[in-house]
């Protein structure tokens, strides 16, 4: 089919839940796809960090090859040996001592919400049960989950939302410390805000966090779905701030492409999931898993952290040149290879631009471009995207 023929079936069947841009992408390989009619894009949006190893990694188009012709889907009632392999990358790689796998980041998040609310419910009683999240923040789409994040915009028009949440400014510590109460729980926090436009931590934010939850027994979440398995140049992102949280959220970058999430906890908090506490059908399946184990191995021993840190520096040099030369950039901000570059007005003009002449951005929030390219981007690939990108700007002028 054309890209014509799939917006047209696209329009007449599909929920209108995305403004799609009218291209249909076929095919993907590395750091670039293609259209249904042929035109190639250098993608800087990676299906927005889920493909952090590029488009049909052979590592894992491998995998789930082998697995598809092995075992797709076997109940949970079953012990499923890629699953098994999987949990223990990530345990033996993080603060982590056990974990729970899903099919979404809204549906990991959603896991540790209700951990938190139990494990709280086993240690203090019914009454303490309210999470503190942060303005500008991003969870997820179930009632839960928008319910959680910061940002009204999600939860519009789906009122009444889930009693128990509250929010403060991220980075205001001194807000952070006066919300808590004696019906807080925890505390749930996205390392680096990215839907809400790619707002870092201040200087020991994280770790001022961590202290108040220490303090006042709180447990600490961090949500990782985006800025975790790789993205930042570490496996996750809390490695960066010398900070460890009681739970940790994934799924995004976690497979390669196939639908997956995770919660991981320490033990003694994941101990309150008794059997029946919490379940998921299709969570950790076979071939979701031996996906993952690809990915996870891919990017611990293959050097892509190694490449997302050096090719971090360069797409960072470029941007920040970028806001000398052009003034109504207002800010560029980021870690390893999630950046975002704030304008002064709206950036949808310069993402249509950028797709017409081959290159695949996104716009986040107001104004802000938001940079997303996989790991194993290159520096020829950045160049191309830096050259494009200028002539977009100059007309902006």
């Amino acid at each position: 089919m054309t890209n014509l023929e799939t917006v047209d079936l696209t329009n007449k069947y599909l929920a209108s839940t995305y403004r799609r841009y009218p291209i249909s992408i076929a095919k993907g390989k590395g750091p670039r796809v293609w259209d249904a009619d042929g035109n190639e894009y250098l993608d800087f949006v990676s299906g927005l960090a889920v493909c952090n190893l590029g488009h049909c990694h052979p590592k894992v188009t491998g995998a789930i090859k082998k697995q598809a012709e092995a075992l797709i889907h076997v109940s949970n009632l079953y012990n499923i040996q890629p699953q098994a392999e999987l949990a223990s990358l990530l345990v033996e790689n993080s603060f982590a001592d056990k974990v729970f796998f899903c099919n979404s980041g809204a549906e990991a998040n959603e896991a540790a919400i209700k951990l938190a609310r139990r494990f709280s419910r086993d240690n203090f009683g019914r009454d303490r049960y309210e999470i503190i999240a942060m303005k500008n923040s991003f969870h997820g789409r179930t009632m839960a989950t928008i319910t959680a994040t910061g940002q009204e915009k999600f939860s519009a028009g789906f009122e009444p939302l889930l009693p128990g949440f509250s929010h403060v400014d991220f980075n205001d510590i001194a807000a952070l410390d006066e919300a808590v109460n004696e019906k807080t729980c925890a505390v749930m926090v996205e390392p680096i805000q990215g839907e809400g436009g790619v707002i870092v931590p201040s200087d020991g934010y994280l770790k001022a966090v961590r202290q108040i939850c220490a303090q006042k027994d709180l447990l600490l979440i961090f949500d990782e779905v985006q800025v975790g398995m790789g993205r930042t140049g570490k496996l996750f992102a809390y490695e960066n701030y010398g900070v460890e949280p009681d739970i940790m959220t994934l799924a995004k970058g976690l497979a390669g492409g196939v639908p997956i999430g995770a919660m991981a906890a320490k033990k003694d908090v994941m101990d309150s999931f008794s059997p029946g506490a919490h379940a998921s059908t299709f969570g950790g399946n076979p071939l979701s898993t031996a996906a993952g184990v690809a990915a996870v191995k891919a990017i611990l021993y293959d050097g892509v952290m190694e490449n997302c840190l050096s090719m971090g520096k360069l797409l960072v040099d470029k941007l920040e040149g970028f806001k000398n030369k052009y003034s109504f950039i207002r800010d560029v901000r980021g870690k390893g290879l999630i950046y975002g570059m704030e304008l002064e007005y709206g950036c949808s003009a310069v993402v249509e631009e950028a797709m017409r002449k081959g290159l695949l951005i996104n716009c986040t929030s107001d104004g802000i471009l938001r940079f997303l390219p996989p790991l194993i981007i290159s520096e020829s690939d950045i160049e191309e995207m830096a050259g494009i990108l200028d002539k977009i700007l100059a007309e902006l002028k």
